[in-house]
């Protein structure tokens, strides 16, 4: 594949975040719903491929088929704003500022909601002939995961939220490193291999993905999930979003800038070396 240099995509890293801030209301909207949306649909592949052949590694596998899909079309997850758009507020990019970035994170964080709400309504409607019959093994699972990630975690208390905050953080350290290999490279193929391999380990190593949970726990409700809208928020969304934001913008977004757009002095070139030190050297 064409790839771009660090100083060169760190530089494209900075562009696209003050292009989603600049960007209008409505088109916002429309970009992060129809994330939502694919990202929802893509967890319910990965969970029906788990559930049907027993194996979870393989729906891990195939999981970062919907990022690919949303990110090649343009569209935008909380997820990579969170990490992008502070980045343009640091390079001191002009109209920029806090209050234009937290009016972009509301923005995607409403249009990801309702696109992962849709798929959430339409996917338990299927799963369940119209909310007529049990939802089947694979609705089972997700109301069950919907429960093991919020009561799961209150049975421990801070310790427990503590748990989906660095699991949040972790999560957008390599979800953004998807956003950033896409990037790296000038065709397709190059794109879909850079994004591929991050957002596999995220999603097998069970971190939390503030979006993908915006489908998960809704459609676990409507499945028969036990538990309430507060321990949906207060023991999931909430503490994952947080961890989101911090992961993705310390571990990826503020670490590539700083070093190779903010490049810290190099050190000064070495002495000439004296003749006995070249003698030495001859020698050997």
């Amino acid at each position: 594949m064409s790839y771009i240099l660090p100083s060169e995509f760190v530089t494209k890293m900075v562009d696209a975040g003050e292009s989603k801030i600049y960007m209008s209301t409505r088109d916002t909207l429309i970009r992060a719903y129809m994330a939502g949306a694919i990202l929802a649909l893509a967890a319910v592949f990965a969970v029906t491929v788990a559930v049907q052949t027993g194996v979870f590694l393989i729906g891990a596998i195939l999981f970062p088929v919907g990022f690919c899909m949303l990110y090649l079309m343009g569209f935008d997850l909380l997820t990579g704003v969170f990490m992008l758009t502070p980045l343009a507020l640091l390079d001191k990019r002009p109209g920029v500022t806090p209050k234009a970035i937290l009016r972009n994170w509301g923005l995607v964080f409403v249009g990801n909601f309702a696109g992962a709400l849709t798929v959430a309504v339409m996917m338990a409607f299927v799963f369940t002939y119209g909310f007529n019959t049990d939802p089947g093994a694979v609705g089972s699972k997700i109301a069950g995961v919907g429960e093991a990630r919020t009561l799961g975690y209150a049975e421990y208390g801070a310790a427990g939220w503590a748990t989906i905050f660095i699991r949040g953080m972790l999560c957008n350290w390599m979800v953004s490193m998807g956003v950033v290999g896409a990037m790296i490279s000038t065709n397709v193929t190059g794109k879909v291999i850079a994004m591929w391999m991050p957002i596999m380990l995220f999603f097998f190593m069970g971190f939390e993905h503030s979006v993908v949970n915006m489908f998960l726990f809704p459609s676990a409700m409507m499945m028969g999930g036990n538990f309430s809208v507060m321990d949906y928020l207060i023991w999931n969304e909430i503490p994952t979003a947080l961890g989101n934001l911090v992961g993705g913008l310390a571990f990826t977004g503020l670490t590539l800038y700083t070093t190779h757009i903010r490049t810290a002095p190099k050190r000064p070139a070495p002495a000439a070396l004296d003749a006995s030190t070249l003698a030495g050297a001859n020698r050997a």
